[in-house]
């Protein structure tokens, strides 16, 4: 009896033991029974997902990890050719919904940004500094030395100075083909460099506004460069970013952060806290600083707490990425 419990319970590396069950395998979600309801569902993921992706401080790639989105996505852009038509099926209702979503919040923004535009930049500014102790910790995950706190001073004293300086020159980009382009392909950056914030510096041009009337407006000629150019952008330079990542994680991190934070503070002074946005407000001095506080703090605390659920999804997002 001895020699036969021995005998039953070792086995070869890798093999499985006859009388043991086999082992569960997860379902793939893309095999799934489909019917109207859950045709729908990945609709309304799809539609939270757009508004993330364009909402200043928010996350369409963590919404995506929430929503159990983010892992079918990156298997399928691993290996097109498995399951193809599967894979198109199961996403054909995420990307409607994701283009929804973006056209949603393009009206709501070119609603807002009217009378009480001050305000509602500072809403977007305060969306973008509530992520900035998730960055701060995602940055020093690796270490952090003094040459990285070097790195994180220069670039966002530089980028401070620099649009400081193009603010007081009154530098506004006029709208065109060509600048939709390198719009979109600044769009794809933020999705290629985690933690990169574009409305930053397309509200700061001028084109934030501008690019939500367009693509609210269903204008060819300002969504189609837009997508042209964040095509060309993630493809170009998707390689090399994560060359980067993977040679100087913590340096790449700190410079993010910085240019982060040096754009977030240019905007005060040049789109602001100007007499032109005080004028438009049609408010007095003090109810039109009280309103931009307010507007301010919302906006760090809505995406304070959605920081909060990002920390919480981090780990199994970088797992999925690493597994790919």
């Amino acid at each position: 009896m001895p020699s036969q419990r021995k005998t039953r319970m070792t086995h070869t590396p890798g093999t499985t033991p006859a009388d043991a069950p086999p082992p569960a395998r997860s379902a793939d979600p893309v095999d799934a029974p489909d019917g109207v309801a859950a045709w729908l569902i990945r609709l309304l993921k799809g539609v939270a997902i757009g508004v993330g992706f364009i909402l200043p401080g928010l996350s369409g790639g963590v919404l995506a990890v929430i929503f159990k989105v983010y892992g079918p996505m990156i298997a399928f852009l691993a290996n097109l050719r498995h399951k193809f038509w599967a894979n198109v099926r199961y996403f054909i209702p995420v990307g409607i919904g994701a283009v929804i979503g973006v056209v949603l919040f393009s009206i709501v923004v070119a609603a807002a940004f009217g009378r009480y535009e001050a305000a509602f930049v500072c809403l977007f500014i305060g969306f973008v500094i509530g992520t900035f102790p998730s960055l701060w910790r995602q940055a020093g995950r690796r270490g952090r030395a003094t040459k990285h706190w070097v790195i994180l001073g220069v670039s966002a004293l530089a980028i401070l100075a620099i649009m400081i300086v193009g603010g007081q020159a009154s530098l506004q980009v006029p709208p065109s083909i060509p600048v939709w382009f390198g719009s979109g392909a600044l769009i794809g950056l933020g999705v290629i460099v985690p933690g990169m914030s574009p409305s930053n510096f397309l509200i700061y041009l001028g084109l934030y506004d501008k690019m939500a009337e367009g693509i609210k407006d269903l204008d060819l000629t300002v969504s189609v460069p837009l997508f042209l150019g964040l095509v060309a952008c993630v493809l170009a330079f998707a390689k090399a970013a994560d060359w980067a990542f993977d040679r100087h994680y913590a340096g790449m991190y700190h410079f993010i952060l910085g240019t982060v934070i040096g754009s977030s503070l240019a905007i005060f002074p040049t789109v602001v806290f100007t007499a032109e946005a005080l004028e438009k407000s049609g408010l007095g001095l003090g109810a039109f600083l009280a309103f931009c506080g307010a507007m301010l703090a919302a906006g760090v605390f809505a995406s304070w707490l959605f920081s909060k659920v990002e920390d919480r999804y981090s780990s199994e997002r970088e797992a999925i990425e690493t597994s790919r």
